[in-house]
């Protein structure tokens, strides 16, 4: 009795699950169908109000190119003159200036300024920003700096061209070897040796930067190779012979007119380089 008994409670809601499931089922497929209906009637009423938009836009377009223009020189005009008197106003942040009457300088035909009157324009001039004076002033404890890390400590935080660890620009980008400041070209450095100073030499001496020195008409140099300049005063030394590791265009040419030569040498043994004479 105990097990037919039980047998019926578990077919009686096993039939009360599947009645449940088909009621659901139902349900479901009800309120698909009703969505899919509400879908298509909001696509129709969407399609016939754009329609409508459209329709309207073209009238309207349609319209306004038919009709005369309304658009006049004298209108244009009104406009205008109405733009330049009006008077445009401006918030004043000074608070000494925000009560003051000013309009008596806006004048400029009847107005004359001068150190007395003159004054920056409103907003032109910003006040300075106070750190360290207290935290009711916004900057003041930490100075805008924050209260941990690198960049809040004293003294410089990290270095030029420092970029968090990766490879800096400057080690990113190629260096150019053809340029003469670039790695394995250094730029040379000479001794300036001034025409004027030459002007104690005797005709037919020949001259250099250890003659020049012995003679006293020029300091000691922490340079080795030297070059020939134009100085400020004139040039009269008269055929004599300048020896240097180089030479100017234009101090060339004063001493070959003065019926000089000059001869240059090596930088590295001082040797006198001699030209080859070019063949005609």
């Amino acid at each position: 009795f105990c097990t037919t008994s039980h047998q019926n409670k578990y077919n009686k809601e096993r039939n009360k699950q599947q009645q449940r499931i088909k009621e659901s089922k139902h349900i479901k497929i009800a309120k698909k169908e009703r969505g899919a209906n509400k879908q298509i009637m909001m696509n129709s009423t969407t399609r016939a109000m754009r329609f409508l938009c459209i329709l309207a836009s073209t009238l309207l377009v349609a319209t306004t190119a038919l009709a005369p223009s309304s658009f006049t020189r004298n209108t244009l005009r009104s406009a205008v003159a109405s733009y330049s008197s009006s008077t445009l106003s401006m918030k004043i942040f000074d608070w000494k200036r925000r009560q003051a009457d000013e309009s008596h300088m806006n004048d400029p035909d009847n107005f004359l300024w001068d150190f007395n009157n003159i004054r920056a324009a409103p907003g032109s001039r910003k006040r300075k920003k106070r750190k360290g004076r207290g935290i009711a002033a916004g900057q003041g404890a930490t100075c805008g700096f924050g209260m941990r890390g690198q960049k809040s400590r004293s003294g410089r935080s990290v270095r030029i061209g420092f970029e968090g660890g990766q490879t800096p620009l400057y080690r990113r980008l190629p260096k150019w070897p053809g340029r003469p400041m670039g790695p394995g070209h250094k730029r040379k450095i000479y001794n300036l040796i001034k025409l004027d100073e030459l002007n104690g030499i005797a005709p037919g001496d020949v001259c250099n930067f250890q003659s020049l020195f012995d003679a006293g008409a020029i300091t000691k140099s922490k340079y080795k190779i030297h070059k020939v300049v134009v100085g400020k005063e004139d040039f009269t030394a008269k055929d004599i012979i300048v020896q240097a590791h180089a030479f100017t265009k234009t101090a060339k040419a004063a001493i070959e007119e003065n019926g000089g030569t000059c001869q240059l040498l090596k930088r590295t043994t001082g040797e006198v380089i001699v030209e080859e004479p070019v063949a005609a």
